[in-house]
């Protein structure tokens, strides 16, 4: 906030506490020349006006408000960028990565200073770590017929996971379907914890890499169509065998099947991340794919991928 606004808005709001209790004194004061208890002289539809002062817990409240009110801008940030005696914080609001949130953490706990958020995460830490260490300490195979660590996974899946992956786990064009059991990259229990823990990224360049023209993209497309079971052209697609050959088999396989070590899609199962029609396959071939899961070994710790990793294992083995 530059010094301008941050003035602005210190001399309003103690000019708005001022006059509120400035009004209040003055009010409270009987200047009407009359008794307090006395009748004013009017009366309305027969109700007449008598000159009573205000309540005194009204106005004992009302002072009780200005008084706090003070004291919490005196503590609290909340006059421009005046941050407060108390150096309190809501989060560490300038970071931009985990690097700086982990070094605004130690900064903030050094300087003394009181961050919500950090605090919460510290108390939050005291009380689940040991439960999470249990978990971490249970063999994969048999947290997954933990109903309760699955609960957890579950609970820990939405709050990181379903941003891309839906609430559902069913994924979306570009997210994998984590329910339907085809795995990229493998759908062990170890495997599935290495993909959360380091992440994956998965390139297809534009036409693979290879030599292949662009006359020849719609009949590598209608080629894909066919090893996938569905409606085809055969001319084309046979010659689409050939640019196939050209070197796709080297990720895919030569009967198309793909290769887990890669991160090869299968191409004869009919199911598709970024779309089966003939015209997302061609963009497929012609403009490359490239997906990208982060690594969350940094963010959540091993534990609790331990924990998830049970959950995501669950969704395709019921």
């Amino acid at each position: 906030m530059s010094s301008f606004w941050s003035l602005w808005i210190t001399i309003l709001t103690i000019v708005v506490i001022a006059g509120c209790f400035i009004l209040l004194k003055v009010v409270s004061k009987n200047t009407t020349g009359v008794e307090e208890g006395e009748s004013m002289g009017h009366s309305f539809d027969g109700i007449e006006e008598i000159n009573n002062p205000l309540p005194k817990w009204w106005s004992y409240m009302f002072y009780v408000t200005i008084v706090f009110g003070v004291v919490y801008l005196a503590l609290y940030p909340g006059l421009g960028n005046f941050q407060g005696l108390l150096g309190w914080t809501s989060s560490n609001q300038s970071v931009r990565n985990l690097e700086e949130s982990k070094l605004a953490v130690e900064t903030a706990a050094k300087e003394g200073r009181w961050v919500q958020y950090d605090q919460e995460v510290k108390s939050a830490d005291e009380k689940f770590g040991p439960i999470f260490k249990a978990y971490a300490d249970t063999p994969l195979e048999e947290l997954v017929n933990n109903e309760e660590a699955l609960k957890v996974g579950g609970r820990l899946f939405l709050q990181n996971c379903a941003q891309c992956h839906g609430s559902d786990a069913r994924g979306s064009k570009g997210f994998p379907n984590l329910t339907d059991g085809d795995w990229l990259y493998g759908g062990e229990l170890e495997t599935i914890k290495a993909s959360i823990m380091n992440g994956r990224h998965g390139m297809m360049p534009p036409k693979g890499g290879l030599p292949i023209e662009d006359s020849e993209v719609k009949g590598l497309a209608e080629y894909v169509l066919k090893l996938s079971g569905r409606d085809h052209d055969e001319a084309l697609a046979a010659q689409g065998q050939g640019s196939f050959m050209k070197g796709c088999f080297a990720c895919h396989g030569m009967d198309g099947t793909g290769n887990k070590m890669m991160g090869a899609p299968n191409l004869t199962n009919n199911i598709w991340l970024y779309g089966g029609s003939r015209g997302a396959i061609e963009q497929s071939i012609t403009q490359g794919r490239s997906g990208v899961m982060p690594a969350w070994k940094d963010m959540l710790g091993e534990e609790k991928v331990h924990v998830i990793s049970a959950y995501v294992y669950s969704l395709s083995n019921k």
